[in-house]
């Protein structure tokens, strides 16, 4: 079957993000390898993973040149921890000289050597996006690692130092509103303003429904966007989640391997069947 024009194809996505059906952002799940073991992974990253579930920074690159001749706005990045690709500084900076990119990050990595492989990203359209759950550094490292808090609250001023821009995401387990603004506390100290603090519950996918944490997705709760991993293209970031071992595939919308623009007809077609309007919750990670 012959594969549909570029023109018709970037028509039809600006459509859909204009209608509220799609954000104009393409993710890419980088590796799934990680040096934490966060009791509430979507992916079941870890140190010791045996399949890593790696795209290439061929394969990065590719996907956002042509992401952004198709009328995408940004790129966001995640994994797994994405510095734990060793030549992903490199690739970050080639990326960003094609869409602006948000670079999700345990933030643990960020030694003097990273920091200096980074020094030609100051400047650039580049945002480096940190978890932080908590104010209470006991309470944050019992869901991402001892040691956690204190790499992340090192890392924020070092990186702003150099130039570089810093949000914090805080995934909620409990609702606890006296402890949120201890933490808003924190940040705010550390130069993050209100504006680049996102909070999220955590979400009952992979690892996190195998443990009964956090809340379910219906179909409208998360803005689609458009998301790919090694395994294929997916509805939106929290969609290629692993349990026991095993991504699931509920939330795929075609298998690799697939061309970006097979990828982009499949996500345009199951969106365009979906509402229109800006009553999505768009719970962007």
């Amino acid at each position: 079957m012959p594969s549909e024009p570029s023109s018709l194809l970037r028509t039809r996505f600006e459509r859909a993000v204009a209608d509220g059906r799609a954000g104009d952002r393409i993710w890419l799940y980088a590796t799934y390898h990680c040096n934490l073991v966060c009791s509430y992974c979507l992916t079941e990253s870890h140190p010791r993973i045996a399949d890593r579930r790696e795209l290439s920074d061929v394969d990065m690159l590719e996907a956002v040149s042509a992401a952004r001749e198709l009328g995408f706005s940004s790129v966001g990045v995640t994994g797994g921890e994405i510095f734990m690709l060793r030549s992903f500084p490199e690739t970050l900076g080639a990326m960003a000289e094609l869409l602006p990119v948000l670079a999700l990050t345990n933030g643990t990595l960020f030694t003097d050597r990273l920091l200096d492989q980074l020094a030609p990203l100051e400047g650039a359209d580049v945002t480096f996006q940190l978890s932080l759950d908590s104010s209470r550094p006991a309470a944050n490292d019992a869901l991402r690692g001892r040691g956690n808090f204190a790499s992340v609250v090192e890392a924020i001023p070092r990186l702003r130092a150099r130039g570089h821009r810093v949000r914090i995401a805080t995934t909620l387990v409990d609702e606890d509103a006296g402890e949120l603004e201890k933490l808003c506390v924190l940040h705010r100290g550390l130069g993050i303003p209100d504006d680049d603090h996102l909070v999220r519950r955590v979400v009952r996918r992979g690892k996190a429904e195998l443990e009964g944490l956090g809340v379910p997705l219906g179909p409208d709760d998360v803005l689609p966007e458009l998301t790919l991993t090694a395994e294929g293209a997916f509805l939106h970031p929290f969609a290629p989640t692993v349990r026991n071992g095993v991504t699931d595939l509920d939330l795929c919308v075609a298998p690799a391997p697939v061309a970006f623009d097979a990828a982009l007809a499949a996500f345009l077609q199951e969106t365009e069947s979906r509402p229109a309007g800006d009553d999505v919750v768009r719970n962007v990670r």
